[in-house]
């Protein structure tokens, strides 16, 4: 299952029979399709996807992007993630540390071009690991923002050669508390401290209460996405 057009018919097909399908066939279907060749990204924000596969393939490898510049809260839930739940955490690492980067690129790069500081902190190091898979998972959500709405839960992602797996994609919020507390799940502390949506320190702000859960991701820049999704 490695000619490129094979994996993107077969995406389009499961696309269209697993779209109503709970989220652990859906993660069912991949294992069986792709096994060792499947791989889940986790951001840390919840333990959910994470429990949601290792319950369907223990074991399995889950891929976290340690840009160097993230909240102790989320290595600290990575940690936690790993000794708690029948997974293999990999943490991928940028080719540079932030101090090689500010030396070639001048400090904070985040500030002056956030869309290559991402490039090169988390899509360059997600794209080199995924050379090792030929399906991955990702805990988007289409409630997340207007970018994600018609996120289907199979897709063939055309840049890197792979099947993109959203199992979650059709949760609501409630779904995910729900999820959370049914199973007593890990979640990242600052959840719960007005940080709907964690991403890196100098990128992520706080939001008040009712405001877009995104409102605080790259605040006061027209930039919503980091790049691996698009």
């Amino acid at each position: 299952m490695t000619a490129t057009v094979d994996l993107a018919q077969l995406a389009r097909d499961a696309s269209r029979e697993l779209e109503s399908a709970p989220a652990a066939e859906i993660l069912r279907w991949a294992v069986q399709t792709f096994g060792a060749r499947f791989a889940v990204a986790s951001s840390m924000q919840d333990a959910v996807l994470v429990h949601l596969v290792s319950q369907v393939a223990p074991g399995v490898d889950v891929l976290f992007l340690d840009t160097g510049y993230h909240f102790a809260e989320t290595l600290g839930t990575r940690d936690a993630v790993a000794t708690t739940y029948d997974v293999n955490v990999i943490s991928l690492t940028p080719r540079q540390t932030v101090a090689e980067q500010d030396a070639t690129e001048g400090p904070k790069l985040h500030d002056r071009d956030p869309d290559r500081c991402c490039r090169m902190r988390k899509v360059e190091p997600l794209d080199r690991a995924l050379a090792h898979y030929d399906a991955w998972a990702t805990g988007l959500r289409r409630v997340e923002a207007p970018t994600r709405r018609s996120t289907p839960v199979v897709s063939y992602d055309a840049d890197r050669g792979k099947v993109k797996i959203a199992p979650i994609a059709a949760w609501s919020d409630a779904d995910v508390e729900n999820y959370i507390a049914e199973h007593g799940l890990l979640v990242n502390p600052l959840l719960t401290a007005g940080y709907p949506s964690i991403g890196c320190v100098p990128c992520t702000r706080a939001v008040a209460a009712g405001q877009d859960p995104r409102a605080g991701r790259w605040a006061g820049l027209t930039k919503t996405e980091c790049g691996i999704h698009q």
